[in-house]
């Protein structure tokens, strides 16, 4: 065999390796501007509406009680990185323990609208949802909150007491007023250059770090590719817009210093070893070092919360109900029953 055809074979044989190689390794997926493409684990259904001005729609699940139906209804609302899709496993506690579940992802969010312009507000989010509730003939409900959602879920709570039956909250942020204790401002326009670059690599970092504590599930993966995917979608830039408006709404309309307000009674289900804390990565050390902390933000919201159970999850993160569910569901529902 001569050298040249040796060198062709090789050549050929090494082009035939990289391109079966390539064939494995499938594409990242990318998403719709409302997330279409990925798959909810609930039939998802919408809520059309107008708000400023706009017709919007509202992305939700209503899951009915799978065994003997308690007439309970609860609401989950998600937080900033999160969606319905990600109570998967907490829908199906509560509804084969006979609770009816909405879990409706919200304006910006997921499978929702996403504006060229809206004016975020947690009034507003909240009285977005009361409406979804209303036209579901529901109204008192159990209101459940992770992450950014427990700000939500405080404002619900607020705003509509009487028909707040129980407020929920896990792991939720704005525990203490960043801009308050030193964390810069970041402007809109900041915030949307910063979203525009978010990719699939760096939201696994952030979120084995802050929310895991170093650890990390393959089932985790697929709330980093829904995230990912919608962000580098045709949507791209509107969510990334949306998004800053969002992040903009977390850090300045804190809900911390109306939890004395609070009427009806409260859970707070804390992984005591998250570090969340809204704008840390441009705070000064001194600033940094202090913030985020909710081995001591738990038991401080606990104090000020007239009527609140405090459950802590030794060595779990931001999300103790993907972490150990079948810890976070007892103490959930065991809380539930008595209340």
């Amino acid at each position: 065999m001569s050298n040249s055809f040796s060198f062709l074979l090789g050549g050929l044989l090494l082009s035939v390796a990289l391109s079966a190689a390539t064939a494995q390794t499938p594409a990242a997926p990318v998403y719709g501007l409302e997330l279409q493409g990925f798959d909810y684990p609930y039939e998802l259904k919408h809520y059309a509406f107008e708000s400023q001005g706009k017709q919007l729609q509202m992305g939700y699940m209503d899951v009915a009680a799978a065994g003997a139906a308690n007439g309970r209804t609860v609401v989950l609302m998600h937080g900033k990185n999160f969606c319905g899709a990600t109570w998967e496993q907490t829908i199906k506690a509560l509804s084969t323990a006979g609770y009816r579940v909405v879990a409706p992802d919200q304006v910006g969010f997921c499978t929702s609208s996403k504006p060229e312009h809206y004016q975020y507000s947690f009034q507003q989010l909240a009285i977005n949802t009361h409406g979804l509730l209303e036209q579901l003939g529901i109204r008192k409900a159990t209101i459940v909150g992770h992450s950014t959602g427990g700000m939500l879920a405080t404002r619900y709570a607020l705003l509509y007491p009487e028909q707040t039956a129980q407020l929920v909250m896990v792991n939720p942020i704005g525990l203490e007023d960043w801009k308050a204790l030193g964390v810069p401002y970041r402007t809109v326009d900041q915030w949307y250059q910063r979203e525009l670059k978010l990719n699939a690599d760096g939201l696994r970092k952030y979120e084995q770090s802050t929310y895991y504590v170093g650890r990390w599930k393959p089932e985790y993966e697929r709330w980093v590719t829904m995230l990912a995917g919608l962000n580098q979608g045709p949507g791209h830039e509107l969510v990334a817009w949306n998004s800053a408006l969002i992040y903009d709404m977390i850090f300045t309309q804190p809900v911390v210093y109306e939890f004395k307000d609070l009427s009806m009674p409260a859970l707070l289900l804390i992984g005591d070893a998250d570090t969340t804390a809204i704008g840390s990565d441009a705070a000064p050390a001194a600033v940094k070092a202090k913030i985020g902390q909710y081995k001591v933000l738990g038991k401080q919201a606990a104090k000020s919360i007239p009527q609140a159970t405090l459950v802590e999850f030794a060595g779990l993160g931001h999300a103790p109900q993907m972490e150990q569910p079948a810890e976070f569901h007892k103490a959930l529902l065991s809380w539930l029953a008595a209340h």
